[in-house]
């Protein structure tokens, strides 16, 4: 026969938390086997009831992704699978391009301007990348995940663009890097990929060095111009990068130039013949107000800055007008405690 404290540990061990509608009542138990409760049950089971906003990363309704490898984007690749890149720049969208699907989550230098208002990539340090990466992390689950190395943190000499890729690895958690450069950086792709860590690399038009570039410009658009984004994506394909962005080249240029390749092209403003696309989030989701200058290559998908306008409009009339917080927002106490409270209150 069993002792009590033998079938309390039982049953504390196979109970799961029934929901509970009510905000104010305690959880309630049933001892039960997991697999034969419905799946949202068991998804909700390890969920951990809060009165603060601040909770932890939640569950989704979907079951989990097999997390993405080299392997697997290098197998998307052989079977002409378009690879799906987004970027992130925090928690909240990373969390979000991770639940969406997406094959990739690039930490970028464009959160320079799309997170921190600076006017362009140049003025973002390792520190405030690093400071990304970590809460993008957090939030990625299965997308594999690139850093993007700053300017001046990579350029010096290949040493120095180790030391700041092992930076990126073990504190920012990231999975690989990436860095901007054709001919010039080859020493360097391969200084990184030699110690292990993954680099994609990126051609064609690259920002950080739009002053030498005269803006922001589309490149390959003569047969000179081409040539030598062709020949600075074959340096660094050799070098060991895993992929290139290939960034603002016209479409017929780029497919011919991810043909010669034995590498993923990830096209940005780049045309449909590259291996996989890649999108600044803020600019596809449309968090911005109206007005903003939106690049040519970038398809708008929704509106977050309307949708987010409105919401926040409509919470600063109910909490002027006090229709905030309603009845079924705020916490209950007893009659009794509360009269308690009024008398001892009066007392003082």
């Amino acid at each position: 026969m069993a002792s009590r404290r033998q079938m309390a540990q039982y049953i504390s061990r196979s109970r799961v938390p029934l929901l509970c509608l009510d905000m104010q009542c305690t959880p309630v138990f049933a001892a039960a086997r997991p697999s034969l409760l419905p799946p949202l049950w068991q998804r909700r089971a390890s969920q951990q009831k809060r009165s603060s906003s601040h909770s932890p990363l939640g569950t989704t309704t979907d079951p989990p992704r097999k997390k993405v490898t080299l392997a697997g984007l290098r197998s998307l690749y052989r079977k002409g699978e378009p690879i799906t890149v987004m970027t992130a720049h925090d928690f909240p969208s990373a969390h979000v391009a991770d639940a969406a699907g997406m094959d990739v989550v690039l930490v970028g230098d464009s959160l320079a301007m799309v997170a921190l208002g600076m006017s362009d990539t140049s003025e973002v340090t390792v520190e405030d990348m690093l400071l990304h990466c970590r809460s993008v992390a957090r939030a990625t689950g299965a997308a594999f995940t690139v850093g993007d190395l700053p300017m001046g943190s990579y350029e010096v000499s290949p040493e120095q663009a180790l030391e700041t890729a092992i930076r990126f690895v073990k504190q920012g958690r990231v999975q690989s890097v990436k860095l901007e450069g054709g001919k010039e950086m080859a020493p360097t792709i391969r200084k990184i990929t030699q110690a292990g860590i993954p680099v994609l690399a990126h051609v064609g038009l690259t920002p950080q060095r739009q002053n030498a570039l005269g803006g922001f410009r589309v490149q390959g658009k003569t047969s000179k111009s081409a040539m030598k984004v062709l020949e600075d994506a074959l340096a660094v394909q050799e070098a060991g990068c895993f992929g290139m962005v290939l960034e603002a080249v016209p479409a017929e240029v780029a497919s011919i130039i991810t043909k010669k390749l034995s590498v993923p092209t990830i096209g940005i403003g780049a045309g449909n013949g590259c291996s996989g696309q890649v999108l600044v989030q803020v600019d596809m989701s449309g968090y911005f107000p109206p007005g903003r200058f939106i690049p040519k290559f970038v398809k708008q998908y929704g509106n977050v800055w309307a949708e987010s306008f409105r919401a926040i409009e409509s919470y600063r009339e109910e909490v002027k007008s006090r229709q905030y917080p309603a009845q079924e927002h705020t916490y209950s106490v007893s009659k009794e405690e509360l009269e308690i409270f009024v008398k001892d209150v009066e007392k003082l």
